[in-house]
């Protein structure tokens, strides 16, 4: 199955469609060769996903590889659920391992139903939290056994942060450093609690891995991918109308292929700056109500705040008495209380630049530049 344009937002079609990330793919492979795991951490919809599943595409000859998403998780049934099921979906049933996974996972009598619109298998147990745990160290277990080595990669990890459950983290450590025929990609998108988790002496994961930091696309192979993608489906746009997206999209993947994608499917065969300002003010209308409600769902003190972050795009002192006087936001305590909540609402994101400066912006693209046009 092939993709409607070549600018996809979702999924993976493989590496025709797919923009750079060479350097970070071979010292994941780098480290997948050499027995080491990898905490690969990054802001949201910046590609740590497709970045895995480029991976996998690269290596599926040679290990058996497994991706859950454990973002939707609340208990450490929920994670044996996810992991099983991204076990079970991880090689073909009709394989010699295959059978292997689907006669191993049926010994432990979960409910195995199907995706009616997929027809993808999903696993559930309903068992007691220590039976959860029995059952997890059994599934790592068995993959320790295959003939093939095993790349295990959890997204979201931090989540299992939130599992009402005590000490998940240092029992799952103590029967992840057992294994040595599973290596394992740790991504996620707390920037902080992934550091923490793992950089921390008193956590139980502290060097248990290598870092990975993903950061946005070069400028210039973009720029490049996009106008290359234009061309072959026999549509014109120029470097410069190319290099206008991507500093309108902040270069972040998503919005960049978003923007694209709408260019794309809307467009004739010459693009330039009206065509994407059209299709970007279309864009912004159609989340205005989304918007709308994040803008009531917030305090005054919050509210002037986010303004005055997608105003300036990236602010590097945010209690600074020229920021603070420049937007009237008042005294640096309610600055850093509005912080804090803005933070928790993932609406702003602390960030580290190449010259090594933290500064705070605005998570959604989309969101500042409809702040900014307010």
């Amino acid at each position: 199955m092939q993709p409607t344009t070549p600018f996809v937002t979702t999924g993976y079609f493989g590496p025709q469609y797919f923009c750079d990330r060479e350097k970070e793919t071979e010292t994941l492979i780098s480290n997948i060769n050499g027995g080491l795991s990898t905490t690969l951490v990054a802001i949201r919809r910046i590609g740590k996903t497709g970045l895995i599943q480029h991976l996998e595409q690269k290596l599926s000859a040679n290990l058996i590889c497994i991706y859950a998403d454990i973002l939707a998780t609340e208990n450490t049934n929920d994670f044996l659920n996810s992991l099983a099921t991204a076990i079970l979906n991880s090689v073909p049933e009709k394989t010699g391992v295959g059978k292997r996974i689907w006669n191993f996972i049926k010994s432990l009598r979960p409910v195995i139903s199907f995706d009616s619109l997929s027809g993808e298998p999903n696993v559930t147990f309903t068992v007691q939290e220590k039976e959860s745990e029995h059952h997890i160290a059994s599934l790592f277990a068995f993959l320790e056994q295959q003939d093939k080595r095993v790349l295990f990669a959890i997204d979201e990890f931090q989540q299992i942060l939130n599992y009402p459950e005590k000490n998940t983290e240092a029992w799952l450590r103590t029967i992840i450093q057992q294994l040595k025929n599973v290596v394992f990609i740790f991504s996620g998108s707390q920037q902080h609690l992934m550091s923490d988790m793992f950089s921390n002496p008193a956590r139980p994961f502290f060097r248990s891995t290598q870092f990975l930091k993903l950061d946005k696309i070069s400028f210039e192979k973009y720029q490049s991918f996009i106008v290359t993608k234009f061309a072959e489906h026999k549509k014109n746009i120029s470097s410069e109308t190319a290099a206008e997206i991507l500093r309108w999209t902040n270069r972040h993947t998503y919005f960049v292929q978003l923007l694209c994608n709408r260019v794309y499917i809307h467009a004739g065969k010459n693009i330039s700056t009206k065509t994407w300002n059209e299709e970007a003010l279309k864009i912004l209308k159609e989340q205005e109500y989304v918007f709308f409600g994040y803008r009531d769902m917030l305090t005054k003190q919050q509210w002037n705040l986010l303004k005055a972050v997608a105003s300036d795009g990236k602010v590097y002192n945010i209690t600074s008495k020229d920021f603070m006087q420049d937007h009237k936001l008042g005294s640096p305590s309610t600055v850093n209380r509005s912080v804090n909540s803005l933070l928790k609402k993932e609406l702003i994101f602390q960030e580290r630049g190449i010259d090594g400066k933290q500064f705070y912006s605005v998570y959604d693209v989309l969101f500042q530049r409809w702040i900014q046009n307010l």
